[in-house]
């Protein structure tokens, strides 16, 4: 990759979190708190790529504090949750 296009790609990220930030209200607090009050551990399921990345979320959240597991939405269907 060229230093050309690893500048184009971090300018492009930079655009999309700013994007990003417009969008934060107050339901992204109400969203935290649920979390923090969550007794026992937060369900994160996903299925695809969504579940990639909700595998990843429920690490992050349980290596920071957060007892999280990650569900196959398929299997949750079955009667897992």
């Amino acid at each position: 990759m060229s230093v050309k296009k690893a500048k184009e790609v971090i300018a492009i990220e930079a655009e999309a979190l700013k994007a990003l930030s417009k969008r934060i209200d107050a339901n992204f607090s109400k969203a935290i708190d649920l979390i923090l009050k969550c007794k026992g551990r937060l369900i994160v399921s996903g299925m695809g790529k969504t579940g990639i990345i909700g595998r990843k979320i429920a690490s992050t959240l349980s290596s920071t504090g957060t007892p999280a597991i990650y569900m196959h939405s398929a299997e949750a269907v079955h009667g897992d949750l």
